[in-house]
């Protein structure tokens, strides 16, 4: 029964594969997918998958998957969910025409926008940013310290969409283990902190998303990552971020706006 089920989606998927328009898919892969993937197809990181030269209906069932939610991807999730049928069946036939790794890394022209990000690491935090949640990662065996600044505060406070002027901040932390290798918990029920590995940052400024793609815009919000010296991570791709939260538009594009409320709303 599985495989005739798997048959009839392959069989299902054919119409619109036949019927797809390439040059379609070139223009719609150059506003979103070359950000990661490359305008060609050729990704930009190794971390990536090349998506040239591969079979234009194997693309279309994976992609369909990731916009149903059947192959989990917090990233391309989000991106898929914003492709109607057509804009699946044009990207898969787009990258199935294209020659696989020999075409080299042809970037799109979105890529620069989208990598640059004006957020800078914020010197003055500890005194003027407010703490407002501690989250545990297991996975990573980190713990990582939220704060904010009181633009974003005063807003929180009001009920209101954060706005242009607003930084959240962590800072990273690497749990203390045990003689078994396992985060030591505190009394707080938090992971206790030991070596700083790093900060994350998302802050919003007036213009900062104009250049940014439409799937992949966050209104104004960039993202940083940054290492415990301070200094930008090389290698962080910035459109990952913008992907991750563009589902959180209802949220001010954050993963925390309801225990920013909540320690604002105390204070």
């Amino acid at each position: 029964m599985k495989i005739l089920l798997i048959m009839a989606a392959l069989l299902g998927s054919a119409s619109s594969v036949n019927a797809a328009d390439p040059e379609a898919g070139r223009a719609k892969a150059a506003t979103v997918c070359a950000a990661c993937h490359g305008a060609l197809g050729v990704s930009v990181s190794d971390a990536i998958p090349n998506l040239a030269g591969q079979k234009a209906r194997y693309l279309e069932l994976q992609l369909n998957a990731l916009k149903d939610g059947s192959r989990k991807n917090p990233i391309m999730n989000a991106v898929a969910a914003q492709l109607s049928a057509d804009d699946i069946a044009n990207v898969a036939a787009h990258f199935a025409a294209q020659q696989g790794a020999s075409v080299g890394t042809v970037k799109s022209e979105f890529l620069p926008n989208v990598a640059k990000s004006g957020v800078t690491f914020p010197e003055n935090y500890k005194a003027t940013f407010t703490k407002y949640h501690t989250i545990n990662f297991p996975d990573t065996k980190q713990v990582r310290y939220y704060f904010a600044n009181d633009t974003a505060l005063g807003a929180a406070k009001a009920g209101k969409p954060l706005p242009d002027g607003s930084v959240l901040f962590a800072e990273v932390y690497s749990a203390k283990l045990d003689g078994d290798k396992k985060p030591v918990m505190g009394a707080d029920g938090f992971f206790v902190a030991g070596e700083l590995v790093g900060y994350t940052a998302m802050e919003r400024e007036a213009g900062w998303g104009r250049d940014i793609p439409d799937m992949l815009r966050n209104e104004n919000w960039n993202y940083a990552v940054f290492t415990a010296a301070k200094a930008p991570r090389p290698g962080i791709n910035q459109a990952e971020c913008l992907a991750c939260h563009k589902p959180l538009d209802k949220a001010s594009y954050t993963f925390t706006l309801n225990q920013l409320v909540d320690v604002a709303k105390a204070k």
